[in-house]
């Protein structure tokens, strides 16, 4: 036999295993040809001016339809661009690959073994991602609060989310946080979202006074959403009485806007009816009581 002669040291069925692993791979690789290569990179580009141009289109449609219907608009958008990105991923894996039974096989197991340990994070993300789309743990429109940060989902990535802060910054906040923070959504997909607004006084406040004022702030702003449940809570503490105001505006992106209008004429009353506000030795005496 002619076998120990070409490879000394290694036996016949090595060899013929070592063959049969080439043709394989021979196998799993298509013939690559330059209207492949072509056809490739159209698909990749068209994929990206699909994702551009159905961003872009999300967004305007969104604020030029009734206001129920915007949240509505903005969710579909990460099904959209996973369909684009499912749509191209198999067009370019039929161009390259044979994809029969046995090399889908063999192929999926070697992604999974080379992604587990290269790319454990970035899968994960995508997994959390894929996951938090059917959970509705938050989506495009909705304020969440993940960690130190809240703001309203402007953007849903297969990787990350982007969340626009109140001070108009975009952070990048990846899905695979899903796993491990707890997440705090406002209005779940609804146009409403609670506003709570807190005033302070001093012990001999007329109590009844205050509350009928926040009510009255409350029921004549133009944002206030009046379907919604308007309600006045107290907490007492040391230095004095905290009033909370519970409400709700028409569309939860006026929140700041909403809340700066609920304390413009709420003050303006008090100021009327000279109500004595906490005095500040008392409420540092209680911070520092605490921290210590």
């Amino acid at each position: 036999m002619a076998w120990p002669l070409l490879h000394p040291g290694l036996r016949p069925e090595l060899l013929l295993a070592a063959a049969q692993a080439e043709t394989s791979r021979q196998r799993i690789l298509a013939e690559l040809t330059l209207w492949k290569s072509i056809s490739a990179v159209l698909a990749i580009l068209l994929a990206y001016g699909s994702i551009v141009l159905i961003e872009r289109l999300t967004v305007w449609l969104s604020e030029k339809v009734a206001r129920r219907y915007r949240l509505l608009i903005k969710q579909s958008l990460p099904f959209l661009k996973g369909l684009i990105l499912v749509v191209t991923v198999s067009h370019l894996l039929d161009q390259f690959l044979n994809l029969n039974q046995n090399n889908l096989l063999a192929l999926t197991g070697t992604l999974a073994v080379a992604l587990g340990f290269a790319f454990k994070d970035y899968v994960s993300s995508i997994i959390a991602g894929v996951v938090s789309l059917f959970e509705a743990s938050y989506r495009v429109g909705d304020r969440v609060r993940i960690g130190d940060h809240y703001g309203e989902v402007v953007g849903y990535g297969l990787r990350s989310l982007q969340l626009l802060t109140p001070d108009d910054d975009t952070v990048t906040i990846p899905h695979n946080l899903l796993w491990t923070d707890p997440i705090a959504n406002a209005n779940s997909g609804h146009l409403e979202a609670q506003v709570a607004t807190d005033v302070y006084f001093d012990h001999r406040v007329d109590v009844d006074l205050v509350m009928e004022i926040l009510y009255q702030a409350a029921y004549s702003s133009q944002y206030t959403q009046l379907r919604l449940p308007v309600v006045v809570v107290m907490t007492e503490h040391l230095w004095g009485t905290q009033f909370k105001l519970r409400s709700y505006p028409i569309d939860a992106r006026d929140e700041f806007t909403y809340q700066t209008d609920l304390l413009r004429r709420a003050k303006r009353a008090f100021a009327q009816h000279d109500l004595p506000y906490p005095y500040r030795s008392l409420a540092l005496l209680q911070q520092a009581a605490a921290k210590g």
